[in-house]
């Protein structure tokens, strides 16, 4: 579940950065960055730290969450530089950020103990000593009145914790690895966390899950802000996850208002591409199962499909070959709109990583998460309760708009294949987080899952579970079930946009 929806000071930090970063781009003339010098006093003022050994440390770190909100390279603590070295190439709303976009903060790192068992202090220090004598390598000493664990002994099998009668002994994990369903994490000579890029996939979980916040992805904030007020209009693709997210003061309906407040031209809902998304697998779906291909995997989620195609290479056909709602979206924004660019404001850190390669640049210009938008509406002082109703255009169907939940995406492509072909028996299966996502391809690679439609979702919950959300997992999901309530349309095949849908796919 991880800490999504408890207010910590992580977040309070990470806001204050994303609405500094804003107000930076909102009021930036003429090459003039000098106030980056001055962001982390106002972030961390005085002289007593809050959070860690000294209020340097923690200026330090903001200094670095900062370069990466502006999408800027991370530096070494050896380097002495300031903070604003290097910015000005961040001016230009074209440059997109450099890899890797998931990155550790190093002196932020807690050094957290990797997979240790430790026996805490309330052993009781008890006659029969179980855990000693069920040790296979005797790796459990009894001195000064308790047990203690010889770590370079230790086979961590956890034995000593099922028959410890006081649960005294825990297994101690570092929770971004914990989090990680790439095993992607390991250490770095000094004991500190290290990413390995070649298997992370940007799902964003350790950044979700780190509790000293030492790990963020990089941001582009300031380069949309710049895109907007230039003479180029910018339309705010808002992803089906967005429901309920900013809070009871910005409901649906005033979601139009509150994004031209930034200066967004409009907002148009990724739900439409859901729809469209979901008419294209369902068609793949009946054409090439189970003929072509055993079993077809959704494509809306990024994490999950780079992960089946890299660890499944012999299966990365079966993966759906649909444009995913994200692109649609843009597509259909910029056929309506030539000239125009898109950003795309969702729940989720690998739709970066989607929208940086080659193939999709030209379909959206940028990805903001929810809590990077947040940090612009405090940047402008937006009032949600000051604002207008306005319907939101071009309605999606419920079905679409229920893509965010985890089980949503299968069900809205099964709904379509039903009215297509009324006979057919569609099989489903879905999973939630990498480690389940795997555990369901390694049952069709073994053929057990053969004529089924598999959804996968890197995070828990679905996209409503992202590491670019706000609000609690099961209350997302509850507000994703209003909201798609409040729609003429049930299913995707009732989409206005059906016709247009070649076009879109060249």
């Amino acid at each position: 579940m991880g800490m999504r929806g408890i207010h910590t000071s992580i977040n309070d930090i990470r806001k204050k950065v994303f609405a500094e970063v804003a107000r930076l781009s909102y009021q930036y003339q003429d090459g003039d960055l000098s106030d980056m010098e001055n962001i982390p006093y106002r972030i961390i003022p005085g002289e007593v730290s809050t959070y860690r050994e000294s209020v340097f440390l923690e200026r330090a770190i903001v200094k670095e969450r900062m370069r990466l909100a502006m999408g800027l390279p991370l530096r070494d603590v050896t380097e002495h530089a300031p903070v604003s070295q290097g910015a000005e190439e961040c001016v230009h709303p074209e440059k997109y950020y450099q890899p890797p976009l998931i990155n550790i903060i190093k002196f932020a790192c807690h050094k957290c103990p990797d997979n240790q068992v430790v026996i805490t202090d309330q052993c009781q220090g008890c006659l029969a000593q179980p855990c000693r004598q069920v040790c296979p390598r005797n790796a459990i000493n009894f001195a000064r009145g308790q047990c203690h664990i010889d770590p370079s002994a230790c086979i961590k099998c956890g034995k000593c914790m099922s028959v410890c009668q006081y649960g005294a002994i825990l297994r101690m994990e570092r929770p971004c690895a914990v989090a990680c369903g790439m095993k992607a994490i390991g250490s770095d000579e000094y004991g500190r966390a290290e990413i390995d890029q070649e298997k992370c996939v940007s799902c964003g979980m350790c950044l979700a899950n780190c509790p000293f916040g030492a790990i963020a992805d990089k941001a582009q904030i300031f380069q949309c802000i710049q895109a907007i007020r230039s003479d180029t209009p910018v339309y705010a693709a808002i992803a089906p996850a967005v429901a309920g997210q900013f809070g009871k003061d910005l409901p649906p309906e005033k979601m139009r208002a509150a994004f031209r407040k930034l200066g967004f031209q409009d907002v148009v809902e990724v739900a439409i591409g859901a729809d469209l998304c979901t008419l294209e697998e369902a068609k793949d779906f009946l054409r090439e199962v189970p003929d072509k291909l055993p079993f077809m995997g959704t494509s809306c989620c990024p994490a999950w499909s780079v992960m089946a195609k890299r660890e499944f290479p012999q299966h990365a056909d079966c993966i759906s070959m649909a444009l995913t709602p994200m692109v649609l979206t843009g597509r259909l924004i910029k056929k309506e709109n030539p000239g125009c660019k898109v950003a795309f404001i969702g729940p989720c850190a690998a739709k970066k990583l989607e929208a940086s390669r080659k193939s999709i640049r030209s379909d959206i210009d940028f990805v903001l998460t929810f809590e990077e938008v947040m940090g612009m509406f405090e940047a402008q002082a937006v009032d949600f309760t000051a604002l207008e109703a306005m319907p939101v255009p071009h309605a999606a169907s419920a079905d679409g708009r229920g893509f965010s939940v985890s089980g949503g995406v299968a069900s809205a492509v099964v709904n379509c294949i039903r009215e297509m072909a009324p006979d057919r028996e569609i099989l489903v299966e879905h999973a939630e987080g990498l480690n389940e996502c795997r555990k369901m391809l390694l049952r069709a690679k073994a053929g057990k899952l053969n004529g089924y439609l598999l959804e996968g979702m890197a995070c828990p919950g679905g996209c409503i579970g992202g590491a670019g959300t706000v609000q609690l997992i099961p209350k997302a999901a509850q507000e994703v079930e209003r909201v798609k309530k409040l729609t003429g349309k049930a299913h995707a095949y009732e989409s206005t946009y059906q016709s247009i849908l070649p076009d879109l796919e060249e």
